[in-house]
């Protein structure tokens, strides 16, 4: 049972007050997903929340109820966070060929470094998969979705989506085992 389902029909239907009370409800958990994908400290999260949450209320006449409201809204909120992630790797890579000495550091003062570097070097892993891939393997791991419900997130066929998190898994098992410093980093066994 869907406790948000009639608040979405009634913010559907454009109820005001009900469009509120649902993104009052729904914004915590788009904000917790928004800052695991892109990082605690990411001033991007704000952004992906904003544009999550708007494309949430755009699609809310076309959710069909397959899944719960909360459910529906963090999907969204992934794919989001996933292209941003994407973007913002990309324009990193244009900026860092201008600027041949660059100093990058994540690390906080009050934060585990090793900590602090394996979520970066994991965040710079996903950074390096096609976006497909990334957004699937996203979805799977850190909002626990199966595979059908990847594909009706992503509107690609289950044996697109299998393919999808094969490869990306793939991918990073080839990158961590020819990088012994990855595997020391990660700390991953054979």
């Amino acid at each position: 049972m869907d406790p948000w389902r009639g608040l979405a029909r009634k913010a559907a239907s454009g109820d005001r007050e009900a469009m509120r009370r649902l993104i009052d409800a729904v914004t915590p958990s788009v904000l917790r997903l928004a800052r695991a994908i892109l990082g605690s400290g990411s001033p991007d999260a704000d952004d992906v929340v904003q544009d999550a949450l708007l494309a949430l209320v755009r699609a809310l006449p076309a959710f069909r109820g397959d899944c719960t409201v909360l459910h529906y809204a963090c999907r969204i909120a992934v794919h989001k966070a996933v292209l941003t992630r994407h973007r913002r790797a990309q324009r990193e890579d244009r900026l860092a060929g201008l600027e041949a000495t660059r100093a990058d550091s994540d690390a906080l003062p009050d934060e585990p470094v090793m900590a602090t570097c394996r979520r970066a070097l994991v965040r710079g892993l996903l950074d390096d998969l096609p976006h497909e891939q990334a957004e699937a393997l996203a979805l799977r791991l850190v909002l626990g979705c199966s595979i059908q419900e990847i594909a009706d997130a992503t509107g690609a066929p289950v044996n697109t989506v299998r393919s999808r998190l094969r490869l990306a898994k793939e991918a990073l098992r080839e990158r961590i085992e020819q990088d012994p410093t990855l595997l020391e980093m990660l700390e991953v066994t054979g």
